[in-house]
């Protein structure tokens, strides 16, 4: 089978994807008034709530090298270059923590993997929008 592997990862979205979109629902009944995607915070997070100085990206366990079973996976063909990428990606993702931090802001990752246990996530996001 050949495939052309521009066409593929053309398809992975960067917005708007499967995991984001049930972190977003999780969180409206909990605390509407999000916003999405705003360029002037570093990392472009995926949902913002200003006013708590709260950023909560939503990461995808391969993509940003999380030490789940599906993040620690690796490509067999091309191995040196996706190794270095998701080496950057997670250097990348430190930086912007640490940016975030220095800003006075709260920052949450959710990894995809965690919506395998929705109550815990909902705890979870419930209990970082009240601390603020």
């Amino acid at each position: 089978m050949t495939y052309d592997r521009s066409a593929v990862m053309r398809a992975v979205k960067s917005r708007d994807t499967g995991p984001e979109r049930a972190v977003r629902a999780m969180l409206r009944p909990l605390a509407p008034g999000y916003r999405l995607h705003r360029r002037d915070l570093p990392g472009r997070p995926d949902i913002v709530y200003a006013s708590r100085k709260l950023a909560i990206f939503v990461h995808g366990c391969f993509w940003h090298g999380h030490d789940c079973p599906r993040g620690a996976r690796m490509p067999n063909a091309n191995a040196d270059y996706w190794a270095a990428k998701i080496a950057r990606n997670r250097a990348r993702d430190e930086r912007t923590l640490a940016a975030y931090a220095a800003m006075g802001w709260r920052a949450l990752v959710v990894h995809e993997c965690e919506l395998k246990d929705r109550a815990a996530l909902a705890a979870r996001l419930g209990e970082a929008l009240k601390s603020a």
